[in-house]
C-alpha cells in the first residue's frame, strides 16, 4: 500500500511540534492603507493538526510555546475550538519585552496584484522552546500514530532545530511514523547562519523522518541536495521534482514518502493546482484544477493534512495524493489559513465533484 508502518491503536492520531502565530488580514486592502483587520491563528505546523481534528475528525495535539497575555488567550480558544489538544511550555509575558505570540501581516493582493507577507517574530515565545522542555515518554505513553514538525520552527532558533529533532527521535523510539514539512524560508536561516547551517541542522531532523514535504527548492535548499537534470516545462511538470528523488533517497534512506503541491499563478484569485507524491519509489499525480482563490494562506497544509488523513486511514496512495490536492484546493476559497471544510466536500472533490448548488 503505502510502504508506512503506521500502528492502529493510540490515544492521538497526530501529535504536531510549532509555533503559534496570529495572523493579521486587512482583506483586499494593503496594509500601508488598512483601517481594520481580520485575526486568524495559524503556523504550518499547527495548521495540519487543526485540519485533521476540524475536517477529518481526528484526535490531534499541537506543542508549542504559550505566552500568558490576551494574546495569547486568543489563540489558546481557536486551538481549543478546533478540538486540538494543547500541550504547552507557558512563559509569563511581563508587558514590555515579551515573550510574545509572533504576528504575521498579510493582504490578499487582488488581480495582478500579489499578496504582501510580512511578519514581526521579535521575543518570540516559540522561539526560546529547546529540547528537556517537554516530557516525551509521557507524552507518547497512551501511543501516537503520528508525528509531524516544519522547517519554520526548525529555523526560529538553533534549540527549536534541536528541540524538533529530540522529538522525531522520541518518535521513532516511540513507533510512530514522522514527517517533516520542510518549508524552506530564506529570511529566516540568514540570521541562523544562512543555506549551509540550514542544511546541517535540517539533516540531524530528518535523518529520522518517514515523510517529507516539500518542492524542488526546499530539497536542494533545505537538504543540500542537488538540482534535478532535468527541467520542468511549466509550475505544474512534475519530472523535475521526481527527477531529485534517487538522490534524496541516497541521502536520506529512512525517507519512504516525499510529496508536495504544484501551482502555477496566473493571477492573485486564479490559479492552476495540483499535487504529486513519490511514494516507495512509484509516482502519483492528482488533476490540474483552476482555482478561484480567495485567500491562498494555507493551502499547501491543507494538501498535507488530507494527505496524511489518507495515508492514515490506508487508503491507496493514488486516492490520499488526490485528498490532499481536493482540501487543499477547498482550503483556498475559505479566509483564514485552516479549514472550514467538510470531510464529504473533500471527498466530493477529488471524486470529482463541481460547484454545483448542494440542497
Amino acid at each position: 500500500m503505502n510502504s508506512l508502518n503506521i500502528r492502529k491503536d493510540a490515544d492521538l492520531d497526530f501529535l504536531s511540534l510549532g509555533a503559534l502565530v496570529h495572523r493579521l488580514d486587512p482583506g483586499i486592502v494593503p496594509f500601508r492603507k488598512a483601517s481594520e483587520c481580520r485575526i486568524h491563528v495559524s503556523g504550518g505546523e499547527f495548521n495540519v493538526a487543526a485540519n485533521l481534528a476540524d475536517c477529518f475528525g481526528m484526535r490531534t495535539a499541537i506543542v508549542s510555546a504559550m505566552s500568558d497575555y490576551p494574546i495569547g488567550d486568543l489563540i489558546a480558544e481557536r486551538v481549543r475550538a478546533m478540538s486540538v489538544k494543547p500541550i504547552y511550555k507557558h512563559f509569563q509575558h511581563d508587558g514590555v519585552t515579551g515573550p510574545n505570540m509572533a504576528t504575521v501581516y498579510s493582504d490578499r493582493g487582488f488581480g495582478v496584484r500579489a499578496p504582501v507577507v510580512f511578519y514581526n517574530r521579535s521575543n518570540e515565545a516559540a522561539a526560546r522552546l529547546k529540547p528537556g522542555d517537554f516530557d516525551w515518554k509521557a507524552i507518547f505513553a497512551g501511543g501516537v500514530r503520528w508525528v509531524h514538525s516544519g522547517g519554520i520552527f526548525a529555523a526560529l532558533s538553533p534549540s527549536t532545530a534541536e528541540l524538533a529533532a529530540e522529538l522525531m527521535k522520541a518518535a521513532r523510539d516511540a513507533g510512530a511514523v514522522t514527517s517533516f514539512d520542510l518549508n524552506f524560508r530564506e529570511k529566516l536561516w540568514k540570521i541562523h547562519g544562512g543555506d549551509t547551517r540550514a542544511v546541517e541542522t535540517i539533516g540531524r531532523i530528518v535523518e529520522n523522518v518517514d515523510v517529507l514535504v516539500g518542492n524542488e527548492e526546499d530539497l536542494q535548499k533545505g537538504l543540500g541536495i542537488p538540482g534535478p537534470e532535468v527541467h520542468a516545462k511549466s509550475k505544474l511538470d512534475p519530472s523535475a521534482f521526481f527527477a531529485m528523488m534517487e538522490n534524496v533517497v541516497k541521502k536520506l534512506p529512512r525517507v519512504k514518502i516525499v510529496a508536495t503541491t504544484l501551482r502555477e499563478v496566473h493571477s492573485t484569485n486564479r490559479h492552476s493546482w495540483s499535487a504529486v507524491a513519490w511514494v516507495g519509489g512509484k509516482t502519483y499525480a492528482a488533476p490540474t484544477a483552476e482555482l478561484d482563490v480567495y485567500d491562498r494562506v494555507g493551502g499547501g497544509d491543507g494538501f498535507a493534512s488530507g494527505f496524511f488523513y489518507g495515508l492514515l486511514t490506508g487508503e491507496a496512495p493514488e486516492l490520499a495524493v488526490k485528498l490532499g490536492w481536493a482540501h487543499g484546493a477547498l482550503l483556498t476559497t475559505f479566509p483564514g489559513d485552516t479549514t472550514m471544510a467538510t470531510l464529504d466536500q473533500v471527498r466530493a472533490f477529488a471524486k470529482g465533484g463541481s460547484a454545483r448548488i448542494q440542497r
